[in-house]
């Protein structure tokens, strides 16, 4: 039976697996659709930005679970 770190560390990195995966989904979907829509090139950057903000996070976190398993 899982302890109750096992299963907070668990929850961390389901949140940083859907972070990443929902981040890439609406990083490409914004990609397709300012070009469809003919947007400036600042908002593409600024979804860029975002995007390696939230992977950047998602980053954090998986490093942050990797020490904590490592250390147990």
């Amino acid at each position: 039976m899982p302890d109750e770190r096992d299963l907070r560390l668990a929850r961390k990195a389901r949140l940083a697996g859907t972070v990443m995966a929902l981040t890439m989904v609406a990083w490409m979907g914004g990609q397709w659709a300012g070009g469809r829509l003919g947007l400036e090139a600042r908002y593409a950057f600024l979804l860029d930005l975002a995007a390696l903000a939230a992977l950047f996070w998602a980053l954090v976190v998986t490093y942050q679970i990797w020490r904590a398993r490592r250390d147990a």
